[in-house]
């Protein structure tokens, strides 16, 4: 009996989880493939898992058009000055790419922060609201994130895509659909405004998204807001205006924290000084490069680098 341990493992764990509610088994499922602390891909197509034991550092991280939903611990990510709190009551969505300051705020060895992070597929997000059309339209502009209260039927729904995981097999033809229910769960819910903007292709918000995808591929270099408005198809009154809308910053200070973000990777990740990694992402200038390092982060490029490596060297 003792050479199938396997055999043993399917008696015993059905007994267990049967007593356990869903958010204790969406917590349990990621906690089963996230061995060690940090972002794990998965098997499943869009799908990270992340796990902290322990509350880190506010870190700049670009987010990408996602959903994030917490099974255990807390986090909060703050755009521009509004600060987002997120946790196994409520999900965040990010419904364009937003640079953001992101530090988990509540996790401990014995109960971690966990969390599934999904990618959105705007393919089938438009498919579904094209065969789920709204009552009604509310107007207004929203910001570029949200959060909103997690429902049982979502949870249930992240659940068993997690426990896809256990049956790798069964990804393939399973998780297309499960991750569409989500989808459906998130275009359908209270406070669906910002999924179903997403889903349109001439809304707003997703004229604002063509203008992040240039910017991010040309934040090295001088770019015009005419540049980015004509990108976006708007005049540059109306694009400046809903850019902010939507980023909670102006086109120029996106442009700053895109700078800001790759210049700090450049310098923890491949060990740059602080003038090259400033002259890398566009700077002319390293004083005016060390200046606004220290405006958006606190401290000076090299200082902060070297605090971040050793603070690196002391988790591992």
């Amino acid at each position: 009996m003792h050479d199938r341990p396997g055999a043993r493992t399917h008696v015993i764990v059905p007994a267990i989880l049967a007593g356990m509610d869903t958010l204790a088994l969406f917590a349990a499922a990621i906690a089963r493939h996230t061995p060690v602390d940090g972002i794990h891909d998965t098997l499943l197509p869009g799908v990270r898992l992340i796990r902290s034991s322990s509350p880190t550092m506010p870190m700049p991280v670009l987010y990408e058009r996602t959903l994030c939903l917490v099974a255990q611990g807390r986090k909060r990510a703050v755009l521009g000055t509004t600060a987002f709190v997120y946790d196994p009551a409520y999900y965040l969505v990010a419904s364009v790419e937003l640079p953001v300051t992101g530090a988990v705020i509540e996790a401990s060895p014995e109960r971690p922060y966990l969390c599934l992070s999904l990618d959105l597929d705007m393919v089938a997000l438009g498919d579904l609201a094209l065969r789920h059309p709204p009552a009604d339209e509310d107007g207004g502009e929203d910001m570029g994130m949200a959060l909103n209260r997690t429902t049982p039927e979502l949870l249930d729904a992240a659940l068993r895509l997690t426990r896809l995981l256990d049956t790798p097999a069964d990804i393939d033809a399973l998780a297309p659909l499960v991750t569409r229910e989500i989808l459906y769960r998130l275009l359908t819910g209270a406070g669906n405004r910002i999924v179903r903007r997403m889903a349109r292709g001439d809304s707003r918000q997703n004229q604002i998204a063509r203008a992040i995808v240039w910017l991010r591929a040309h934040y090295a270099r001088d770019c015009r807001i005419d540049e980015m408005a004509d990108v976006a198809r708007m005049s540059r009154s109306t694009f400046h205006a809903h850019f902010k809308a939507v980023t909670a910053m102006s086109p120029l200070e996106f442009r700053t924290q895109l700078r800001m973000q790759e210049a700090r990777r450049l310098m923890v990740a491949e060990g740059m000084d602080a003038a090259s990694a400033g002259y890398r992402v566009g700077y002319e200038s390293p004083s005016q490069f060390s200046r606004d390092y220290a405006r958006l982060f606190g401290v000076p490029p090299g200082r902060d680098a070297g605090r971040l490596r050793e603070a690196a060297g002391a988790a591992h």
